[in-house]
């Protein structure tokens, strides 16, 4: 049976996010939106919105989700060292989903880009992909380690972060640069050999980085510098926000919000690890089912609805969950799978999609 209910937020915002995309926003000027596009138009008098599994049983573990609209979503994962797998890369344009022939076995930790001929696709061995609009090309990194996260501003302008989690003396603080002709490596002021997991910006100019050890680390006008030293308790995973003065980080038992200058920890009750958090962009109609979401493991999901959490713990899909997404309907989104299991030959990762919102999507993959 589905249970719900509500969690206060000390010192609630207007608006919260954690997505990866600058263009992803709040504003008080929401409207109800009469229809969704991308989406089987609700009845007259529709149902009170669920979580709902879209793709379920996947043979490898679902990632990160993004799109440049509910008619162009784009979600990646992969076998996480389960041999007999490849990687895993699916493809929704409104009507049916398709899984793209990337390749090889190295799974995809994430995806962002600016356009629908824009998109790139980073994960393990250094691998990082790209998607033009006709076909995915595959782009050197110079590194072997991990990449865990990307965000681009502009098709000449991109990063990609990542690192080996828990080995001080592997290959960490991996941070590199794309300038529309190559990927280049950056280096940061201090190198603390830890892994640097996600990168987001409100602007090309105002970059945050996140990692173990509670690291983060901002760049405005040309220099990083860290912040929020000693604030979380543990690493953090995901960096996101609404804007340059509405910035917010998770991972563990840990949700942060930063007002551009200043960090702090927000009072919310979270039963499991948190993965991933989003909010809906500022073109996105108001809804009453909320404005945020956030996903994470053993069936955690909570959507935020006016300065109070809506706890759908124990709701469908009963699987861990690692990335969330908010398409331009205000529609929300999760995926995941069994991606904290040990590698194991031949087994499947159960990658699943969720989604939470007015109409349906079809659940059909085309051969």
């Amino acid at each position: 049976m589905k249970r719900a209910h509500t969690v206060a937020v000390a010192g609630a915002v207007a608006c919260l996010a954690l997505a990866g995309s600058s263009s992803l926003g709040c504003s008080p000027s929401h409207t109800e939106a009469a229809a969704d596009g991308g989406v089987d138009a609700p009845d007259a008098t529709p149902a009170a919105p669920e979580w709902t599994p879209v793709l379920e049983h996947l043979d490898g573990a679902l990632l990160s989700i993004w799109g440049t609209s509910e008619h162009d979503v784009w979600t990646v994962g992969g076998p996480l060292g389960n041999s007999g797998f490849e990687s895993l890369v699916m493809r929704f344009d409104g009507t049916t989903w398709r899984r793209s022939k990337a390749g090889g076995t190295e799974t995809y930790w994430w995806v962002h880009g600016t356009a629908p001929n824009d998109v790139w696709l980073v994960g393990e061995k250094g691998r990082i992909t790209h998607w033009d609009g006709t076909r995915l090309e595959e782009r050197v990194s110079g590194t072997t380690a991990t990449l865990f996260g990307v965000w681009a501003a502009a098709p000449d302008d991109a990063w990609a972060v990542g690192g080996t989690p828990d080995q001080p003396d592997a290959a960490n603080d991996v941070l590199l640069h794309w300038d529309g002709t190559s990927w280049k490596p950056e280096t940061l002021p201090e190198l603390k050999k830890v892994a640097l997991f996600k990168i987001w910006g409100s602007s090309k100019d105002d970059l945050y980085i996140v990692g173990e050890a509670g690291l983060v680390w901002h760049r405005t006008a040309g220099t990083w510098k860290r912040e929020a030293e000693g604030v979380a308790k543990g690493r953090l995973t995901t960096v996101t926000g609404c804007s340059g003065t509405e910035v917010f980080a998770v991972g563990g038992r840990d949700l942060l919000t930063s007002d551009g200058t200043q960090w702090k920890r927000a009072d919310a009750v979270l039963v499991n690890d948190v993965n991933g958090v989003a909010c809906a962009p500022s073109s996105a109609p108001a809804r009453a089912w909320g404005r945020a979401v956030i996903v994470g493991g053993g069936s955690l999901k909570l959507r935020l609805v006016g300065d109070r959490w809506e706890d759908d713990f124990g709701s469908k899909p009963f699987s861990d969950l690692h990335g969330a997404w908010v398409d331009p309907t205000g529609a929300f989104w999760g995926v995941g799978g069994s991606f904290n299991a040990s590698p194991r030959a031949g087994a499947s990762r159960d990658g699943v999609i969720a989604r939470y919102g007015a109409g349906t999507v079809p659940s059909t993959i085309a051969e």
